[in-house]
């Protein structure tokens, strides 16, 4: 029991809002004043919880679960306004890149633009001569280097993913990666400026938010990208073959919601090679994630304990196989990486024995979603009154579902009017709230609801559609759209459930 109450989160409510989706004038969110403002608004509601989505720099597809690299962070985020505040960029400089007011993310835009602006700043540093970047080199030598000399070649090859480039420098070797590190050393440079201010600005903020009695959740995908530094300097510890080609991937099998399942296209993890090497890349992403995060929740826990392989050449995820993951030694591994931070385990799935034995020994929360309850079925699993534990985090719905006013939408008449007498109301207009209310008084440690349902957004503002590209992840706040929302509603509920 010791071990449960040490792995639990502290009771209380949280929003979930990415970096991207926070209002400013350049187009997508970033690590500026209006992070710091946003983290004002969040305890001004009496929450004690802000959860991000990844924050690593992002490929094809604009995923933050397809990330470049999971170390790295996203040069998107880095604040224009405070690279100007330091002297690194000017008024002028600024102008052609403020973007009028939009409440969608133009990545297409960001991508040609964002990185000669940033170049600018980089050009006049003089970052190099500051001890605290002298510092952050030091403490990244295990993926910086590597993955700014990635970024510079992928740059220089018109981005081209890494298992299309020359043979010499796709197998890495020795003479040709030093011949890129000469060709290429300015560009490398750059991407290092660019790791380094977005850790200096996310530390500042995290710094605040923390002061507020705010902690911050980083999410962090169980895989990487086929195309990122992760896999082009670690071959050996995927599953690829002789011509760095993937051989398995990853996804989840077919179910009520997809006959195809989910096909990821995320390389499988080489488990047997990793636990020869104790784990040791796990090790330190976990560490890299506990010095951005107080609590980090890893999507899809479980496939740590049981997965999905499909072959590469499978074209769905039909065909796949379950394998067995290290379970409970990489847990092991995470628990001694972490420090302080706190693990949030996304358990939504296919929850075998094995999964639910893993889960309960660790003493991690899993996740409860309340959409998923409202179902009309009363022993639904998802209903606050069915809940068996308080170590949960009970989401309204996640960024990969629907708004809960696009959800209640959706919703037939008949199913409307169960909902209305569960929930002990008249009218529809109601319900959101109603809900909401419900995730409060529950039991369940901590709550968390996504900024577009504070907000009462239908589906034009839904974060993702899973195995779907484009018009994802593009969801943006107005600053405007503060003054909608009853922060002092949302205090009396914490306060009313002690949260």
């Amino acid at each position: 029991m010791e071990r449960v109450e040490k792995r639990q989160l502290k009771r209380g409510a949280g929003v979930l809002m990415p970096i991207s989706s926070l209002p400013n004038e350049f187009g997508i969110g970033s690590l500026g004043k209006e992070a710091y403002e946003y983290a004002d608004f969040v305890r001004k509601m009496g929450f004690s919880y802000w959860q991000v989505l990844p924050v690593g720099p992002t490929s094809f597809g604009d995923s933050p679960y397809q990330s470049f690299s999971a170390f790295a962070g996203n040069p998107y985020f880095i604040s224009l306004s405070q690279l100007k505040e330091e002297g690194l960029l000017q008024e002028e400089e600024l102008e052609e890149y403020r973007i009028i007011s939009s409440d969608t993310i133009d990545y297409a835009q960001i991508y040609q633009t964002r990185f000669d602006i940033l170049k600018k700043a980089f050009l006049r540093s003089r970052h190099y001569e500051e001890s605290e970047f002298k510092e952050f080199c030091e403490e990244n030598t295990y993926w910086l280097d590597d993955y700014c000399l990635y970024m510079a070649v992928k740059n220089a090859s018109f981005n081209q993913q890494w298992s299309l480039w020359e043979e010499d420098i796709k197998f890495r070797k020795p003479e040709a990666l030093k011949r890129q590190e000469k060709e290429l050393e300015e560009e490398i440079a750059f991407y290092r400026f660019l790791q380094y201010k977005f850790r200096m600005q996310w530390d500042a903020l995290k710094q605040y938010v923390n002061s507020l009695g705010i902690q911050l959740i980083g999410d962090i995908p169980l895989y990487v990208a086929m195309d990122s530094a992760d896999v082009w300097v670690h071959p050996n510890l995927f599953e690829l073959d002789e011509n760095l080609k993937e051989v398995n991937i990853a996804g989840v099998p077919p179910d009520i919601f997809s006959e195809d399942g989910q096909r990821w296209g995320n390389p499988i993890y080489n488990w047997a090679h990793m636990e020869q090497q104790n784990f040791d890349w796990w090790r330190r992403r976990m560490q890299a994630s506990a010095s951005l995060y107080d609590v980090i929740r890893i999507d899809h826990f479980i496939g740590i304990v049981n997965y999905w392989s499909i072959p590469a050449e499978n074209k769905t995820a039909v065909g796949g196989q379950w394998k067995n993951g290290p379970g409970e030694k990489l847990v092991k591994v995470i628990n001694e990486s972490i420090g302080n931070a706190k693990i949030i385990a996304e358990d939504l799935g296919v929850m075998t024995p094995e999964v639910k034995r893993v889960m309960k020994k660790a003493g991690y929360p899993g996740m409860k979603v309340l959409e998923f309850g409202l179902d009309g079925n009363a022993a639904n699993d998802y209903l606050p009154h069915n809940y068996t534990t308080n170590n949960i985090i009970t989401y309204i719905g996640t960024h990969d579902n629907e708004t809960l006013v696009g959800f209640l939408n959706g919703k037939k008449r008949k199913d409307i009017s169960k909902l209305l007498s569960f929930f002990n109301i008249r009218k529809r207009s109601m319900l959101p709230q109603a809900i909401i209310r419900s995730m409060f008084a529950s039991i369940s440690n901590v709550v968390m609801i996504q900024m577009q349902d504070l907000l009462f957004l239908d589906n034009k503002a839904r974060m993702n559609y899973p195995s779907t590209l484009g018009g994802n992840w593009i969801w943006r706040m107005q600053k405007e759209q503060y003054a909608l929302i009853d922060t002092i509603y949302y205090k009396k509920l914490c306060e009313m459930y002690n949260r």
